[in-house]
């Protein structure tokens, strides 16, 4: 089933990845197995040269835009994107669309210090049942050391958790569904959210619709935690736009083509 929906979608190609065009509504309908991620300008930056996570990306089968940025930039392409789908939007959706649904069991794995358990007993007020079954917000640099990692596949196949969401900042979260994915055979739906487990607890502020609505929520962002993020706007991620401008003339070449 999952085949023949992604034979039917369209793919938009921005750089060397894939965006499926596809409109929110569709995605909550569709989305039931399979690995989703959000590329935005930061992700798009690393794909350039970060094999790993080129990898991971390219084994995923939902790709799915999560920038406004992009959203807007794809309006230069000929076939624009739908829409901008927002993992932090996308997220209260999609376990308010599966209240009802008894096979929808999260789990949460990532977010700062007691976030996630803060997460999981904010969702389950909302939705009035435990459909968030368990949690672990994981101390720093725990994906360097193997044994803890399994331990986690461990507590994920416990709980007995069909959707695992992953809040653990690219690319590490991709990269660790990407590796151990196969360790937790009941799951059948993995979700690669960046900040969505902090913003679910409340330990961390999401940008005013306003700010998101003119393409500003990284800003509001950097504001934030400008020491933190001032490398990644301001220096990393503004290669985006040569990279961009590459591919509207059609001299983009995809750094990685020749390794696939």
């Amino acid at each position: 089933m999952l085949c023949l929906l992604q034979g039917l979608m369209e793919k938009i190609p921005i750089l060397n990845i894939e965006v499926l065009d596809i409109a929110r509504k569709e995605l909550l309908e569709d989305l039931q197995d399979g690995v989703l991620v959000t590329p935005n300008v930061d992700h798009l930056v690393k794909l350039q040269s970060d094999k790993s996570f080129y990898d991971a990306y390219r084994s995923a089968e939902w790709v799915v835009c999560d920038s406004r940025i992009l959203y807007m930039l794809s309006k230069f392409l000929r076939n624009p994107l739908k829409e901008t789908i927002s993992g932090s939007d996308f997220f209260p959706a999609y376990y308010t669309y599966h209240k009802d649904d008894e096979d929808c069991r999260i789990f949460l794995l990532g977010g700062r210090k007691g976030a996630a358990q803060k997460a999981m007993a904010n969702i389950n007020a909302k939705v009035g049942r435990n459909i968030v079954v368990g949690e672990y917000s994981p101390a720093y640099g725990f994906e360097r050391d193997v044994c803890e990692c399994t331990r986690i596949t461990d507590i994920v196949n416990a709980s007995g958790a069909s959707v695992l969401l992953v809040g653990l900042g690219a690319p590490k979260q991709e990269v660790w569904i990407f590796k151990y994915r196969h360790l937790m055979p009941r799951v059948r739906l993995f979700m690669a959210l960046g900040a969505t487990i902090d913003f679910e607890a409340g330990t961390l502020k999401r940008a005013p619709k306003i700010w998101r609505s003119l393409c500003l929520e990284w800003f509001y962002r950097f504001i934030k935690e400008p020491e933190r993020l001032f490398k990644r706007y301001f220096i990393d991620d503004v290669r985006f736009f040569g990279y961009f401008g590459k591919q509207l003339l059609g001299i983009y070449k995809n750094p990685f083509q020749s390794q696939s």
